[in-house]
């Protein structure tokens, strides 16, 4: 009979399992595309037999819909480790987030490049359609938080409808923004695009500039 520990083990080993094959998908989409990322090039990059896989995953469909969440929850986790910011205003922590997706690790040609790869099937393909949608609303609903600290911060009244139109315009906001960075960052200079994403986000916000900004 398994002691708990050692369920936990299980657990773990297995979970970590899953993250390896994640990551050797992801890999391997980098290197073949989607079309050459077949089980046996995912196995092969893992170390594990095309079987093993079936164990985690029903199919190739569930596996990649898995490795293209795991790509966008990164991004927005490493988003959100910018609002940990002890005693910092709700201004500054919105400004941290801003310029934490506008920098490397988030801004990255690898990671736009398998960003494009997965979207570009996401029009056909239901279950990373679905990923998409659910990785979309976790970051919306991230900035939305945000948003709402802000504006409180400030004494303003806001309904989930202004939230939401918040939300909306700054995720496209962030999103051109990010574009850039990946396609041609060395077009400009170190914080250039953080600085015209914060920008216009305290524009979109109604927010003035704060004492020693330059006007």
């Amino acid at each position: 009979m398994n002691t708990p520990s050692r369920r936990k083990f299980r657990r773990e080993g297995e979970e970590r399992r899953r993250q390896d094959l994640i990551e050797a998908t992801l890999n391997s989409v980098a290197e073949h595309g989607l079309e050459g990322a077949t089980l046996r090039t995912i196995a092969l990059r893992a170390g594990v037999t095309a079987g093993l896989i079936r164990h985690y995953f029903p199919g190739k469909e569930e596996l990649l819909q898995e490795a293209y969440a795991a790509l966008m929850g990164r991004m927005t986790e490493q988003a959100k480790a910018a609002l940990v910011m002890e005693e910092a205003s709700p201004r500054k922590r919105l400004a941290a987030f801003v310029t934490a997706n506008l920098n490397a690790p988030i801004i990255d040609a690898r990671v736009f490049s398998l960003w494009a790869t997965f979207i570009g099937r996401a029009g056909s393909d239901p279950s990373l359609a679905r990923a998409h949608r659910e990785g979309y609303l976790g970051f919306r609903n991230e900035v939305e938080a945000v948003v709402a600290e802000v504006l409180a911060a400030e004494q303003r009244d806001t309904d989930a409808s202004q939230l939401r139109h918040h939300a909306i315009a700054i995720n496209a906001i962030i999103d051109g923004l990010w574009v850039e960075g990946c396609l041609a960052g060395e077009m400009f200079s170190p914080g250039e695009l953080a600085t015209i994403g914060i920008k216009s986000i305290e524009a979109e916000l109604g927010l003035a500039p704060e004492r020693g900004e330059n006007q």
